[in-house]
């Protein structure tokens, strides 16, 4: 049975990744800052902590979540954050903060993992991106650059791994129905066109993941059919 690591569960594009791959009869352990309010019951999944802030901070916080998650065959890396504004309402600590949630952690997370992968000589590694990897949008100035480094990084990191038979995919969602949208001012449009279902991210997900090992994805990106924007109060 296939072992899948999957970060950012309790909601969104993680949990239905975690609900997809547990479809298809692999395990999954999906990881969340509060591993109780995960809301998924199978057999074969498994809750475990972590916190992207704690990994930058304090990296061997990672060897209790190593030990929790044995060796997992793929990584699907989805946890972050989204902040949005014009540079002036970002301090210091705000800007710092994107930058290790959407990136600086996500390397230090794929580091724990990577020499396991390269002594099996094999495995997948998925980053859920964004389109603001591709082209970088108003108010979004720290999250298209934290963004961008991210696909940079998969880019450099697949030509390391090639050698390794390992994959290095990344996934380029634009605006996706769920509580990302929360805690800001936009919204995409209530049209079933103005939007991606996290299930149809999971779809791409399980796609790649299945694909025969002399291929890899190099980049997949989604778009809704209309891009519609909504401002919401806050």
């Amino acid at each position: 049975m296939k072992r899948v690591l999957v970060t950012g569960v309790s909601r969104g594009i993680g949990r239905a990744v975690a609900e997809s791959l547990l479809a298809e009869n692999m395990a999954v352990i999906g990881t969340s800052r509060d591993p109780q309010s995960i809301n998924i019951r199978h057999e074969n999944f498994k809750p475990a902590y972590m916190d992207l802030d704690e990994i930058v901070g304090n990296p061997d916080s990672l060897k209790s979540l190593s030990l929790e998650v044995g060796q997992p065959e793929a990584l699907i890396l989805n946890a972050g954050q989204g902040r949005f504004g014009s540079l002036e309402e970002f301090s210091a600590g705000q800007i710092n903060s994107q930058i290790q949630k959407n990136l600086i952690a996500q390397i230090i997370l794929v580091r724990e993992f990577i020499q396991t992968f390269k002594n099996r000589g094999k495995g997948d590694i998925i980053f859920i991106g964004s389109e603001s990897a591709l082209v970088g949008g108003k108010m979004g100035s720290i999250y298209s650059a934290a963004k961008f480094g991210l696909r940079g990084f998969s880019q450099a990191l697949r030509q390391e791994c090639a050698s390794s038979n390992i994959r290095v995919g990344l996934i380029n969602p634009g605006m996706v129905a769920s509580s990302f949208f929360d805690e800001l001012s936009f919204q995409p449009g209530a049209a079933t066109d103005n939007s991606i279902l996290p299930e149809q991210v999971a779809d791409i997900v399980l796609f790649m993941l299945a694909s025969k090992p002399n291929v890899v994805w190099d980049e997949v990106n989604l778009s809704p059919l209309k891009k519609v924007i909504v401002k919401t109060p806050r």
